[in-house]
């Protein structure tokens, strides 16, 4: 009786997928949840490649180990909100329409994209350590600096705003009474017994945020 010996086959690389651009973004999409309802801490790999069409081997193929593919989701996060705020058309705009159109892009963004807020929250408790690391997030942010600068200084030269202000300052404004609008907004209706995030409360808080940041300008 003859035996046959198996063969022993080394370490397969993991099977590429037919579109490994739709998968990466698959898996950074669904990272991103992740880190945001977990944290860095208590995200699970396992989890999301359950969820993916990719396994943990693929996962750490394209993103190194779990900080590296954390990392790749902030950046992701902070390119979505940039990206959108450069297909706004504010160049054609009176200054106080173009920052009024920026102050609710912006508001808009942060109340559907809670993901977002929940990240920055997170990084803010790691105190800011990967995203230094990151090579293309301080160069996604110049663009927020130099857009605002723009309506600004167009703002001064018409008349319709004072002098004086730091675009950096005004930036950090706006953020914080849209950041400020989902960071807090459990806690707020909860303490107060009101429903912050109810559409009209929202649609009052939006007006709010932008009535302020334009008085705030104004000359």
């Amino acid at each position: 009786m003859s035996h046959v010996t198996p063969v022993r086959k080394g370490r397969e690389p993991p099977k590429r997928p037919q579109d490994p651009d739709g998968t990466r973004r698959d898996i950074l999409e669904t990272a991103s949840r992740e880190f945001a309802l977990n944290g860095l801490s208590g995200a699970r790999i396992d989890e999301i490649a359950a969820r993916t069409k990719s396994s943990k081997r693929m996962i750490y193929y394209y993103f190194g180990d779990k900080e590296g593919l954390y990392l790749r989701a902030l950046e992701n996060a902070y390119r979505t909100v940039r990206e959108g705020e450069d297909q706004l058309d504010t160049d054609g705009l009176p200054p106080r329409e173009a920052l009024r159109r920026l102050v609710e892009f912006t508001f808009d963004h942060h109340h559907e994209h809670e993901e977002f807020i929940r990240m920055v929250m997170i990084e803010n408790i790691h105190h800011g350590q990967y995203l230094e690391r990151s090579e293309v997030i301080s160069g996604l942010n110049v663009t927020a600096i130099d857009h605002i600068a723009s309506i600004y200084l167009r703002g001064v030269e018409a008349g319709d705003f004072r002098p004086g202000l730091d675009p950096l300052e005004l930036h950090w404004q706006v953020s914080a009474l849209c950041f400020f609008n989902v960071s807090n907004r459990a806690t707020f209706s909860k303490i107060f017994g009101r429903d912050i995030g109810a559409p009209d409360e929202q649609e009052k808080l939006r007006e709010n945020a932008v009535e302020m940041i334009l008085r705030f300008v104004a000359t």
